[in-house]
């Protein structure tokens, strides 16, 4: 115990070249256009490739930087101009200047004490939002992704109207009702069992042709909820669904929770950035007027995962309640500073990242009106793409984009004038799970698809990253044709 148990020395060596290899390996070629997205291996070949198991010895520096270099190598390069499989793409050398800056700290922002600077910074953060959100006051938290962020939501709607459930649980509380549209999150049913509400209680409300909700269907739903027997509790409207990009209408269905005095959450987790845009801004009309609000910088704003805020209109000291038991080996109330600055006891969590630090410093670096730029250009890459669909013979919008998702079919030149038998669109479905496979083991580029209702697999093209140019739209377009060509 007399020396240091660690080699200091070797160890800030190693560092010094696993930088080198992440600056190359990590940022360089893995926003290279020239470069594969990825490099497919089958699962079994990858896992000798990598040697995954773990022995009684260690192993030696220059093996340990080989495998730093395979895990980028064999990896996806979702900061590739040609990612558009996800909500989130590109890398912002900024906010990942944040993320090297949060493991170095390796600290939880649950106490001032031991994060002053993130606690502080996490607190203009969210301050922020909730001003772009149209609130003057209230509260929030960052979580580990919108799922948990939603259910953050679920929970305080339902301590708000039953503060007893806290203390005495499900037992004796009436049957609640939740509310959300076809196109909702999955997290809300989620979020159901995991809260011990139940997901035959989650109903699910129609939507319009575009995936919107009904309001008139709300309503509808609500009054058959209670004529049930069931206390109707929370709804949850979307600003961004996640197939289709639809915005719900918000000032409708807020008039319907002020009616009947449910709490209204909006998941604008994909959506919200398009606050930053004084031409998009409209889409979230209405949204001051929620009770709560998600919204995931990590997605269009390109801050890394993960980023999520949970944002609250109430100022009362909600959260806390709802979460804190104010453990006194964290919490002690006679500390010698302000200890409201102490947070923790806000989340149902303990050790926390400091999230907030990534989209500070982005946030610094290209001011509001950047982060409202880059918004602005993801949509109008959209936009140009979809011309360019719609010019294009084989091309088939599954509908008019809104905002960002751009969902469409490629209909290869042997079904092209079929599309009235009857095995067409059986056929048409497994277009675009061929054309998938064949660019992943090519490595050109990555872009996902589903089936949404009675629709068959459609392409589902999101952009986000501002690396992307004109020319990676064409190759976009020109790679899907050529691989499905013969299909």
């Amino acid at each position: 115990l007399d020396d240091p148990g660690l080699d200091i020395a070797a160890g800030q060596e190693f560092l010094q070249e696993v930088f080198q290899i992440l600056l190359e390996e990590g940022v360089q070629k893995s926003t290279d256009v020239t470069q594969k997205v990825c490099e497919w291996k089958e699962p079994q070949e990858l896992r000798e490739l990598m040697d995954l198991e773990l022995r009684s010895d260690g192993e030696g520096q220059e093996r340990l930087l080989q495998r730093c270099r395979d895990v980028l190598r064999l990896s996806v390069r979702t900061g590739h101009p040609r990612f558009f499989n996800q909500l989130f793409s590109g890398l912002d050398h900024h906010a990942l200047a944040g993320r090297f800056l949060t493991e170095t700290l390796n600290t939880s922002p649950y106490t001032y004490e031991v994060a002053p600077v993130l606690v502080l910074m996490e607190e203009q953060v969210l301050a922020k939002l909730r001003e772009l959100v149209g609130w003057s006051s209230g509260d929030g938290i960052f979580a580990p992704g919108g799922s948990m962020s939603n259910m953050l939501a679920m929970n305080v709607a339902r301590f708000r109207r039953f503060p007893e459930s806290r203390s005495r649980g499900n037992w004796d509380l009436p049957r609640l009702g939740l509310f959300a549209s076809q196109e909702s999150h999955y997290s809300i049913l989620k979020g159901a069992a995991l809260l011990g509400i139940g997901t035959d209680n989650v109903h699910l409300v129609r939507t319009d042709e575009r995936g919107k909700m009904i309001p008139e269907e709300l309503e509808k739903e609500i009054q058959r909820v209670k004529a049930e027997g069931s206390e109707p509790l929370f709804v949850c409207a979307t600003s961004g669904t996640t197939v289709l990009g639809a915005f719900d209408p918000l000032d409708a269905i807020a008039d319907i929770c002020a009616r009947h005095g449910l709490w209204l959450h909006v998941d604008a987790a994909w959506g919200g950035s398009a606050l930053l845009s004084p031409q998009l801004h409209h889409l979230l009309a209405g949204i001051h007027r929620s009770d709560s609000v998600t919204w995931n910088p990590h997605k269009l704003l390109m801050v890394g995962l993960q980023c999520s805020a949970f944002l609250l209109h109430d100022s009362s000291g909600l959260l806390q309640r709802c979460h804190g038991v104010g453990a006194s080996y964290l919490f002690q109330r006679d500390k010698f500073y302000d200890v409201s600055l102490d947070t923790g006891d806000k989340s149902p969590q303990c050790g926390r990242r400091a999230d907030g630090l990534k989209l500070w410093i982005l946030w610094k670096a290209v001011g509001t009106r950047g982060l409202g730029w880059r918004v602005e250009r993801a949509f109008a890459a959209t936009r140009y793409l979809l011309e360019q669909v719609k010019r294009r013979e084989g091309f088939q919008l599954v509908m008019e984009p809104e905002f960002i998702n751009l969902c469409f079919w490629f209909i290869p030149p042997s079904l092209r004038g079929q599309e009235s038998s009857p095995e067409f669109w059986d056929k048409l479905g497994k277009v675009a799970p061929a054309i998938k496979e064949k660019m992943i083991r090519r490595g050109s580029m990555m872009v996902g698809y589903q089936p949404l209702g009675s629709r068959v697999n459609f392409f589902r093209q999101i952009i986000t990253n501002p690396a992307v140019t004109r020319q990676d739209l064409d190759f976009f377009l020109d790679e899907i044709q050529e691989l499905g060509w013969d299909l």
